[in-house]
């Protein structure tokens, strides 16, 4: 994995690698792996997350299909109206 520094600018670099990181599922897999996890504390929590990720399924479908109400959407805030040119 690679995070290109432009500009000297550490920081910015250091967010985009996080965002990776956090996206390819690194730190959870850093987490699981500090202790050890028995074969069926594996093989519930797997079952629990894949009962969690098909509910999820089935809610956004039902949503996609209008039988329930999905998440309330946010008022976008208006456009500032445009400034007059100044006067030179």
């Amino acid at each position: 994995m690679q995070v290109l520094v432009r500009d000297n600018n550490v920081d910015q670099a250091l967010r985009v690698l996080k965002k990776k990181l956090q996206r390819e599922g690194i730190f959870r897999e850093m987490k699981a792996r500090r202790a050890y996890e028995k074969p069926s504390e594996r093989r519930g929590r797997e079952k629990a997350e894949a009962v969690r990720r098909s509910r999820k399924a089935a809610r956004k479908l039902a949503i996609r299909e209008g039988l329930i109400a999905g998440p309330a959407k946010k008022p976008r805030p208006q456009a500032r109206p445009a400034r007059p040119a100044a006067a030179s």
